[in-house]
């Protein structure tokens, strides 16, 4: 088959304020063949992200070339359909306006009557024919995704790129959607580039593995053959000989690039200079500030009901949703994709009205959002413009305005924590490091 796809010599780096410069793709040299499935494996921080952008066209490389049928790509383009790893959907519209702000964007040359059908095809064909007339807001993480990949699909593309898409969704949504991948790779032949850190799902999806090695300076290392029949059901390849021999294969590789990474990094670059985390008692305005006589029934939800408005009637969410938290418990929500934790959650945040019921926190009714409830989104919402310093200050400088500038710093240096390293980086944006920072963000005490 003939490459659709070729990357030559592909080099990106980022500058930073003090004129430092990170080299984060060293040379990119890669061809993928029409119709062909892709899977780009990485660490963290490798340039997955960087590497999958620059083929949408999103980033420019310093050098090299990209080649899409023989012709360099000049900025983003409608035969390039890509679904990023955090959703970006505009909360405003419907699922099926979301979809049609880019089936309308691209198939200007279509009816309306055209335009429409096909929206309607992709959305059915993610399995959301049910919601068209939802809002992103009234769907779960995975739902939205599958919004995303319908939005990348109705561009029609040749090439669909898939930058992490189901990292942040939850075991069973994944296994879904893996399987959504598989149908729609199956149904429209489409030719697929995945990054992922995932080693079984590359397997279960690829006709290629590729590993990208370890920043700074990435390439491409070994590639893989999957040379497995299709449909991969994912109980019986784990016990398939030939399923194993390969995976601790790329397991071992990518075990051996860690290692040679830890080694040089070692020797090339000075670590910051971080103090391990010791059990000393965070600062005294931290302290002050989490005070509550109340110990039992410190979080109680009653009788919690959520019901959205839809064209079609109202949508109930949560029911009769009943939970009593004691001060200090730790508590896990599990369900399926859709069944409403982030719904009871961003209630419990004053994020979302409550319909019917109550959540009461520390003997007072939340009806509005404040610092004594602390939230990690799903998706990381950091403020790109600013360092990770910058943006774990925001939420102390509004929590704490009474106190001293010292002893605000003291409070962000405690919260970060073991995430201190993270502040050293400021030459990149927090988008290059979301993973790590997002969980540093969320510092506010409980009153």
């Amino acid at each position: 088959m003939a490459s659709i796809l070729s990357l030559k010599g592909v080099t990106k780096s980022y500058s930073g304020k003090s004129g430092n410069v990170t080299q984060v793709l060293g040379g990119i040299d890669f061809d993928v063949e029409e119709g062909e499935f892709i899977a780009i494996l990485g660490f963290s921080g490798a340039g997955k992200t960087t590497l999958i952008s620059s083929i949408a066209g999103l980033v420019e490389p310093d050098g090299g070339e990209i080649l899409l049928k023989g012709k360099a790509i000049d900025g983003p383009g409608k035969d390039r359909g890509l679904v990023f790893q955090s959703y970006s959907l505009f909360p405003w519209l419907s699922v099926e306006k979301n979809v049609a702000m880019a089936v309308d964007a691209v198939h200007k040359d279509r009816s309306s009557s055209q335009r429409k059908a096909l929206v309607k095809q992709k959305v059915e064909l993610v399995g959301l024919g049910h919601a068209m007339d939802r809002k992103p807001a009234q769907l779960s993480g995975g739902m939205r995704q599958r919004v995303a990949v319908a939005r990348a699909l109705a561009m029609e593309p040749e090439i669909l790129l898939l930058d992490e898409p189901l990292s942040a969704l939850d075991a069973l949504t994944r296994a879904k959607l893996q399987d959504e991948i598989e149908r729609i790779r199956a149904e429209e032949k489409r030719t697929i580039i995945l990054v992922t850190n995932d080693v079984d799902e590359a397997l279960l999806l690829a006709d290629r593995v590729a590993v990208l090695t370890p920043a700074p300076s990435a390439t491409i290392g070994k590639v893989w053959n999957v040379d497995f029949a299709r449909p991969r059901d994912r109980e019986a390849v784990n016990d398939d000989a030939q399923f194993q021999a390969l995976r601790r294969q790329i397991v071992s590789y990518l075990g051996s690039l860690n290692a040679q990474s830890s080694a040089v990094g070692n020797n090339a670059i000075d670590l910051p200079n971080v103090t391990p985390l010791d059990l000393t008692p965070p600062p005294k305005a931290y302290r002050d500030a989490g005070q509550s006589g109340v110990k039992k029934r410190y979080l109680e939800f009653y009788k919690l009901d959520k019901v959205y408005p839809t064209p079609n009637g109202p949508l109930t969410v949560v029911e009769d949703f009943n939970l009593l938290m004691n001060r200090g418990e730790f508590i896990s929500l599990i369900g399926h994709s859709g069944c409403g934790k982030s719904t009871v959650l961003t209630m419990a945040a004053g994020l979302n009205e409550i319909s019917k019921g109550a959540i009461v926190l520390d003997n007072r009714e939340i009806d509005v959002a404040g610092p004594d409830k602390a939230v990690v989104f799903q998706s990381p919402s950091l403020m790109p413009w600013l360092t990770a310093r910058q943006n774990v200050s925001l939420g102390v400088d509004r929590v704490y305005p009474h106190t001293s500038r010292a002893e605000r710093t003291d409070i962000v240096n405690t919260i970060s924590g073991e995430l201190a390293w993270a502040m050293r980086w400021t030459r990149l944006p927090p988008r290059c490091r979301a993973g790590c920072v997002s969980v540093s963000v969320s510092p506010a005490p409980l009153r």
